[in-house]
């Protein structure tokens, strides 16, 4: 089976690579149409339109041929995508932050093993249960994050990053290549595989703790706004 973004493209034709499924046009629109009754549809549309990036535009093709595309696109869902959906869908009371870290971290990194993910990229179902679920778990603690007091969600926020963190680390420091799926699709991008695994370790451990530094920041900024109204 073949992946469900296609070939690996090459440098002269990836521009031209735009996914236009028919399924997934038709789901992208009907979470158009659900985030404009959000509590904040401008959050909730912007969402869909990094969804809309993840997997119309050209990098799900380019995840294909380069996991630090991959890796780019993961960030794209867990940790841009998945809080702005839980802003605009925010949780009525807070409920089990501890829980939705753990799993959505388990999530994360199981999909990361080496013999899952080189499945995931030449089986289309399981490419869509690698997405939904880095996406769904990724949502709820968000939302948690969202919800919890001060100190629970500071907390929460600073373990998403530690791992994220982490997992980058570990795959930028990586002395082997660690994932089949890419052994020959690197080469004409001008970068072999180890160097394209260590990039994505980079994407990972840098921009992708970005989204929960400001979290961490959004919440020391309520406490402070809080403690100088009382």
């Amino acid at each position: 089976m073949t992946s469900y973004c296609g070939a690996p493209p090459l440098p002269d034709d990836w521009l031209l690579r735009w996914n236009l499924d028919p399924l997934l046009l038709a789901a992208l629109a009907l979470g158009a149409a659900v985030a404009t009754r959000s509590r904040h549809p401008r959050m909730a549309l912007a969402a869909v339109g990094v969804l809309a990036v993840a997997f119309v535009s050209p990098l799900c093709a380019l995840t294909v041929a380069l996991f630090s595309a991959r890796a780019a696109h993961h960030v794209l869902l867990v940790a841009i995508a998945a809080p702005m959906i839980a802003l605009a869908f925010p949780a009525r009371r807070p409920g089990h932050a501890g829980a939705a870290f753990l799993i959505a971290t388990a999530t994360l990194w199981v999909w990361h093993l080496p013999s899952l993910y080189d499945r995931a990229l030449t089986d289309p179902m399981l490419y869509w249960l690698m997405q939904v679920s880095l996406l769904a778990t990724a949502v709820w603690y968000w939302r948690e994050v969202f919800a919890a007091p001060p100190v629970s969600a500071a907390l929460a926020a600073t373990l998403g990053m530690a791992q994220m963190g982490l997992l980058g680390a570990l795959l930028t420091f990586a002395r082997v290549p660690l994932y089949a799926a890419h052994a020959e699709t690197t080469w004409p991008w001008g970068l072999d595989q180890l160097a394209d695994q260590q990039l994505a370790g980079l994407v990972m451990w840098v921009p992708g703790s970005i989204p929960y530094a400001m979290a961490i920041a959004l919440i020391a900024r309520r406490v402070w706004a809080r403690t100088a109204t009382t």
